[in-house]
């Protein structure tokens, strides 16, 4: 389901140098990106550990494009105030750590602190009928397409189902896809109606930033308009 602006890409910034990140979020923002995809990691819930609400408040500082912030942590309700504090506004926690009941507490909590846009992920074996019953209070399903911990990994094409289900389900909310996305593997997200795109190092990785940003952008286009016209999913 393509948003009114065409596709989001959001460059993870998991993937770019921390030596000089406000170099590197300029040069991406200058490049083309909607969002910038920021991976918060507790060591806990996935096994690395990246960036808190200072980091995050630092790169708001100098940003113009939203902050798309992906919690991967075990207690999203005690942190929701200071990552909305910090300037997320995208707010994105797993299913895992807050299933049923306890996943619409943090809704609830992510909405009371400001969140603009809040979301819900689920993990490559996670089944999608795990958030089911959140999809009339969320925005945003992200899907992950690799197991969350570290960049660089090959994408699952197993969880394009999820995708399709939402879809099919009449879900008209955002759908994100997170983990190795390129210039293969995104149209195949797009097809089956992904419309918020987490590429990290096919971004930052690449030669020319805009270039490919843009053809990364062109590709979602082309595969939503095969999908509409009755093509392959």
């Amino acid at each position: 389901m393509p948003t009114p602006n065409g596709p989001l890409i959001a460059p993870s910034l998991l993937s770019a140098d921390f030596a000089r990140l406000a170099d590197e979020v300029g040069r991406v923002e200058q490049a083309g990106a909607d969002w910038l995809h920021l991976d918060v990691m507790d060591g806990h819930f996935v096994p690395n550990l990246t960036i808190g609400p200072p980091v995050v408040a630092a790169i708001r500082a100098v940003a113009r494009r939203p902050l798309d912030v992906h919690l991967m942590i075990e207690e999203p309700l005690r942190y929701a105030g200071e990552f909305a504090r910090a300037g997320a506004h995208v707010l994105t926690f797993h299913t895992e750590v807050a299933p049923g009941e306890r996943g619409r507490e943090v809704v609830r909590a992510f909405r009371d602190q400001g969140v603009a846009l809040v979301g819900v992920s689920l993990n490559p074996d996670t089944p999608i009928e795990s958030v089911a019953q959140l999809l009339g209070e969320v925005d945003l399903v992200l899907v992950m397409s690799v197991f969350p911990g570290f960049g660089g990994q090959k994408f699952m094409p197993e969880v394009l189902a999820k995708v399709r289900w939402l879809r099919a389900r009449g879900w008209g909310g955002l759908v994100e896809m997170d983990g190795g996305l390129n210039a293969r593997t995104l149209p195949l997200c797009a097809a089956a109606g992904t419309d918020v795109f987490v590429a990290g190092s096919a971004i930052f990785g690449s030669g020319d930033l805009g270039a490919t940003i843009a053809g990364l952008r062109a590709s979602a286009r082309s595969a939503w308009a095969d999908a509409s016209a009755g093509g392959p999913a």
